[in-house]
């Protein structure tokens, strides 16, 4: 991104990107509570902007670790001292800020119906393979491939005991939580996912959430 600050904490319309993605989960009605796997040092922001804006339903801001997969391990460990192994948790990028309702209770739907749920999205660009990624001779059936996103949820039982197998064998730096569910064996199942829940990488990403933004009264709307 280019800037001074984490990329959650850039603030857009005078309101950090962090607190869209909050407020979605803070208004839909089955979600309970938010745990956030914070930032060294950014902890008490984050409990400031938690304040600012209303949202109770933060409960839990806990250590991050040295990449995705150990500050997910960090966040599921201390949620399963408090919580059922059987209560499902959803586990959601920072910078996803404008996830609907509706995909976040089709991840509900889908993880109570599975035992977990990853949002998709289809496939829509021509996929070439590569070896050297500078040219390809070889091409990749787009409709056997799906774009994944967040929320991924999981049994909270099930998502611990799997980053504890992950330990045991090695894996330490798996790209997302479906990703280390199939490298353990596991089969991952879809749900709802929409070319609207954009991840925040680029500065370009941040253009197409003004965009976004622009065209609807609130992050949470409805698709």
């Amino acid at each position: 991104m280019h800037q001074d600050i984490p990329k959650q904490f850039i603030t857009i319309n005078e309101k950090p990107v962090i607190v869209y993605t909050m407020e979605a989960f803070q208004k839909h009605s089955e979600v309970d509570v938010i745990a956030v796997v914070c930032l060294k040092g950014w902890e008490d922001i984050l409990s400031a902007y938690a304040r600012q804006f209303g949202i109770t339903k933060l409960k839990y801001i806990l250590q991050g670790g040295k990449n995705g997969q150990d500050s997910i391990r960090n966040g599921v460990f201390e949620l399963e001292k408090h919580f059922s192994p059987d209560d499902i948790i959803l586990i959601h990028d920072a910078i996803r800020p404008l996830v609907s309702q509706d995909i976040i209770t089709d991840c509900i739907e889908k993880a109570k119906l599975y035992g977990n749920a990853t949002a998709v999205i289809p496939c829509r660009e021509a996929m070439l393979q590569t070896e050297d990624g500078i040219a390809s001779s070889n091409i990749y059936q787009r409709d056997k491939l799906k774009r994944t996103q967040t929320p991924q949820g999981f049994h909270l039982g099930k998502i611990c005991q799997l980053h504890r197998i992950a330990l045991a064998k090695g894996i330490t730096n798996s790209v997302a939580s479906c990703t280390l569910m199939v490298e353990l064996g596991e089969k991952v199942y879809f749900s709802l996912g929409s070319e609207k829940n954009v991840k925040l990488t680029t500065i370009e990403d941040i253009d197409i959430f003004k965009a976004l933004l622009i065209t609807q009264r609130s992050p949470w709307l409805k698709e």
